[in-house]
This record gives C-alpha cells, structure tokens and sequence, in this order.
C-alpha cells in the first residue's frame, strides 16, 4: 500500500482478530468464496460527497500479498496459530475477484467502493489494509476537491508532508491530493514514485542566512532564473516587497525576473493587495503571488470572495490530514458467502446484503440520483459505477495513469448538484435509491431473522 513496507512485511498489516478469525476459519474448512463490500458508512461533517480513491495502490497490495519466512516467523512466536495454519499462510496468495469505483469519481454512504470476493481467509486477511488504504487517500482526495471548489479556477498545491502522520500518509496525501485537484506537490518522493509535478519555493532561513534580504533575493532568482518564487515575510512583508521592487532593473537586466512572491504570514487580503500594487508599480506586472499559512478551503473560499490578487496558494498541514474531517467511517462487511446473502441488523449499523451494483442517472448533464441495485439486476438509463478491476487476483489490465483520475473527479464534483458541491453542504443529502429487488431481499433477510429470533 505504500513504500515503507516490503511485500513480506505488508502481509502483517493486519488486525489480530483477522489472523485468529482465519485461523479458527482454517481449522473448520470454511475455505468457500465470500463477498465483502467496502463502503463508507456516513459522511463526514459539512461534506456532500466523497472521492473514491486509493483503488490502484489496493491492487498492488493484492497481487504482491504473501507472507514471506520471516513473517511465518513471527506468527509462530506468538504461539496463537498451528503448523497446519501457518503453512496456509506461507503459501497463500490473493485469488479473488475485485470490482472497484474508479477513482475520482464520487460516492456516497453505502455505495461499494470496493467489492472483494474471494476465499474466506483470503477475503478477511485484507480487510484493515484495504480499509487503510481506501479510507485514507478517499479522505484527503475528498479534502483537495474542496479545496479545488474554493479556489475557483485558481490553482493550489500540496504543501503537507512535513505535518502528515507518516512519511507513508504523505506519499499516499499527495497522490489523493492530486487526484483531488492539487497542481503539485512539494514532497519530492511523490514527484519520483508517482509522477507529480513538484513545486518549492524557499524558507525563511534561506532568507536569514544572508546579510541583507536584497542579497537573498538576488543570489536565489540568479540560481532558478524566471522560476524563482522569493518569500517576502521574514521581517516585513511590506518592506520584502519594495525590495524586489528596487531589484526590478538589475532582475530585469540580467533576465532572472522571478516566477511569483510568496506570502507565508499576516492578514493576507490586506498585504497582498498592497504587494501586487507595490510589484505593479514597478513593472513586474508578471510576477505571481502565492500564498501559504494554515490555510484550508473556509479562508481559501474567503479570499477568492473578496477579490484577492493572489494567484496559487500551498496547503499544508489542513490538507494532508484534513484537519476539519480527520477521519472517514469506511467498513467492510460481509454481504454473502455460499450459503446467500448476509445482513447485520445491529442499530444504527445495518448492512445491506448481496453483491451489488451502483447506478448513477443524471438529467441535465447533473448527477440526479444513484440506484443501489443487486448485481444481476439491471437499471435501465443509469449508468453502472462498479467495474471489474481483479480476476482471479491479477488486474483486468493496466493501471490507470492518474491524470484520468484526476480528470473525472473534476467532472464529477462539477456535475453534481451546487448545494452538494458547497464547502456547507446543505439541503437535502444525494439521493441513493434501492432497486425494487435490493429493497426487497433486505425485507426478507428481516423478516427471517425476526422469525428466527421469535422462535
């Protein structure tokens, strides 16, 4: 699921009660197919939707799944599993099917993100590593759109790595992020393993460790010529402007104009006024601002409101732990196995049973409704989300270049309806219907519990 694990080690990233469940699971022959299906279970506050993301990399984990020796090892030690068992493991490799959600596109509460069926033990073996993975990048790819909503055309860039809970978070935030929306990211491992652009700018002790800011300024824009973005804040923004104002000749002269100005601290509707103005007046018309600073979609979508002249912002730790919403109710259940399909009636925690299939019906060009229907039942008109992406636990075919996820999240989040789409979500949530046919099986299910439990 990530880069910090090896394939033998990530065989372990499991919940105890997965080991002792498959084991006991083992011992019984309990070896038949099963289907789970991973959703998330409500959404988080103020959010309309999500982004389904973190499907490609739940692949990777699935055909590379093994336990290697040392892995074995480690389980004997703990004296919980027998020979029989254990041996199971050393040979087991992930045989199951998987239908997923594209990523990017967008879900609500109960629709499948990822459909697993599989042999039981293979099946129960993934669940926390699929949940993981799934739940963590749908977080903070849901967290980027809205930041992209808020920016309105403007652009903003990954800037979390250094506040992420983890080097492995932080290579897995700037792949979601993009997908969400991010032009870039400054993790420099993300620009290498996934293919990202990078964007930088310079710190504050860069500025610090020379004599005068003008020296700073200088030696920077001549070391990155026109690519140059030169942090004004350290002691005064305003001062740190007129600066690279009085540099404009000698910049000019010697071709090594800078990209764009960035503001780190301060009241920035105030202080980027007064530096666009300061960099208009002389000449540099073309060099940018951006601007950073615990910001997060609510003082984005502030800004952007009030007209600010700032042309790209870098969101930090806000977006890469999605600071407002830093969890995501995804679980995983059991909705059939050999014997039909499978429903939990705990309260507030139903689940609803079979393989299914989710629809989605537009009017106008805007996503209208979704259709939770059985798997072999069909929706005329809508248009089928789950998609076959692992048979027999290998791909159906390539990964997916992330550019096409990043794509359709774009056009999803803007087909959906406005009062979804608003950082404040309000008004009626998205209507996700249940097929005649899905309705009635959960009726039955309920009905032969209750006579069961009557009896």
């Amino acid at each position: 699921m990530g880069a910090a694990l090896d394939p033998g080690a990530a065989a372990l990233f499991v919940d105890l009660y997965e080991l002792t469940m498959a084991a006991s699971y083992h011992e019984l022959g309990l070896v038949d197919p099963v289907t789970f299906d991973l959703y998330v279970h409500s959404l988080p506050p103020r959010r309309g939707y999500v982004v389904a993301c973190g499907a490609e990399p739940a692949l990777d984990y699935l055909e590379g799944l093994r336990f290697d020796d040392d892995a074995v090892a480690y389980l004997r030690s703990l004296r919980l599993f027998d020979e029989a068992f254990l041996r199971r493991l050393a040979d087991l490799r992930f045989t199951g099917d998987v239908w997923a959600i594209p990523e990017g596109e967008v879900a609500f509460p109960y629709e499948p993100l990822l459909r697993v069926t599989a042999p039981l033990v293979e099946a129960q073996l993934v669940e926390t590593s699929l949940l993981n993975g799934l739940g963590f990048q749908t977080l903070i790819a849901t967290k980027a759109a809205r930041v992209a909503t808020a920016c309105a055309g403007r652009s903003f860039v990954d800037f979390s790595a250094r506040r992420d809970h983890g080097r492995d978070a932080a290579l897995q935030a700037a792949r979601a992020a993009w997908i969400g929306g991010a032009a870039g990211t400054s993790l420099v491992l993300a620009g290498r393993e996934l293919g990202i652009e990078l964007s930088g700018t310079m710190a504050h002790s860069y500025v610090m460790r020379f004599g005068r800011e003008d020296e700073a300024f200088l030696a920077f824009a001549r070391a990155y010529p026109g690519r140059a973005v030169l942090l004004i804040d350290t002691y005064d923004t305003l001062a740190g402007a007129r600066t690279v104002a009085g540099l404009a000749p000698q910049l000019r002269a010697d071709g090594i104009v800078p990209r764009a100005v960035r503001l780190d601290s301060g009241d920035l509707f105030e202080l980027a006024r007064a530096v666009r103005e300061i960099l208009d007046d002389a000449g540099l018309t073309e060099v940018g601002i951006f601007a950073s600073g615990d910001l997060d979609e609510y003082r984005i979508a502030d800004l952007v409101r009030r007209a600010v002249p700032i042309d790209g912002f870098g969101v930090g730790t806000q977006l890469g732990t999605s600071g407002d919403a830093p969890s995501l109710g995804v679980v995983y259940k059991l909705v059939e196995d050999t014997t039909g399909p499978k429903i939990k009636l705990a309260p507030d925690k139903p689940t609803l049973p079979g393989r299914k299939q989710v629809y989605r019906f537009t009017e106008h060009g805007r996503a209208a409704y979704d259709v939770l229907a059985l798997a072999d039942e069909p929706a005329p008109g809508g248009r089928p989300l789950l998609a076959p992406v692992l048979v027999q636990g290998r791909r159906v075919g390539p990964p997916e270049p992330l550019a096409a996820a990043r794509a359709r999240c774009a056009a999803a989040v803007e087909a959906l309806p406005d009062h979804l789409r608003a950082l404040q979500a309000s008004g009626p949530s998205y209507p996700v219907r249940r097929s005649d046919g899905l309705a009635e099986l959960v009726g039955r299910l309920r009905d032969e519990r209750s006579a069961s439990k009557g009896g």
